[in-house]
């Protein structure tokens, strides 16, 4: 019987290559390339939604944040009244016949110890002369994070865990994002807001819901 149609021929000891059009008829390649194609075409959405998850998880929690450091010098705030043509008072200073007052006033202060992370400084509530009041951060060196903020509240000031979380739970105020986890920085408080209820600053993460670290307000007087 002549195989000659069928048979394929051996050249150099090599079983000769299939033409294409052969090749591509077979039902167990056609099948094979048909299964590759709908496998890639399952992976290229799941690849597209991870890329997406990662994406959306930087933006909120910016883990870089983590290993920079953010340094901000602001000098101690100061409001000098334009003295009148018969004033020889200083701008500093307001003399009354009993004593001299010098602005900017300390109504309150505080050290900072570490709640999540590792953090020290120095907290004053300041009074200018002009009568508004400015929270002074002084000597801070914390870790950066995404949305921490500076809040005023009357929540009690605990070292460890246990005082985390507990910021949030009764009155407090965000006097704005914290400009920076090094440095002296200052920031203004409400006209309006009274600090008879206010016993603690904390700087505290808005998107984990923790103190980064915290500090109780002792009055000056």
């Amino acid at each position: 019987m002549d195989w000659s149609g069928t048979q394929t021929p051996l050249v150099s000891g090599k079983q000769k290559e299939l033409p294409r059009a052969v090749l591509f008829s077979h039902p167990c390649t056609c099948l094979q390339l048909r299964m590759n194609f709908l496998r890639g075409k399952a992976l290229g959405p799941v690849a597209l939604l991870a890329v997406v998850l990662v994406a959306v998880a930087a933006y909120f929690f910016q883990p870089w944040k983590l290993f920079v450091d953010t340094e901000v010098q602001e000098a101690i705030p100061t409001v000098y009244p334009t003295p009148s043509e018969n004033s020889t008072a200083s701008p500093r200073e307001t003399e009354t016949p009993q004593e001299t007052v010098q602005f900017p006033l300390v109504l309150a202060q505080g050290v900072l110890v570490s709640h999540e992370h590792q953090t020290s400084g120095e907290v004053k509530i300041l009074q200018l002369d002009d009568g508004s009041r400015v929270l002074r951060l002084e000597n801070l060196d914390t870790s950066d994070g995404p949305r921490v903020a500076v809040w005023l509240t009357d929540a009690p000031v605990i070292e460890g865990q246990e005082g985390w979380r507990v910021f949030d739970d009764g009155k407090y105020i965000s006097l704005g994002a914290m400009k920076g986890n090094q440095g002296n920085q200052n920031y203004e408080i409400p006209t309006d807001l009274d600090l008879s209820d206010a016993s603690s600053i904390s700087l505290w993460c808005v998107t984990f819901s923790v103190s980064f670290g915290a500090a109780e307000l002792v009055p000056t007087s």
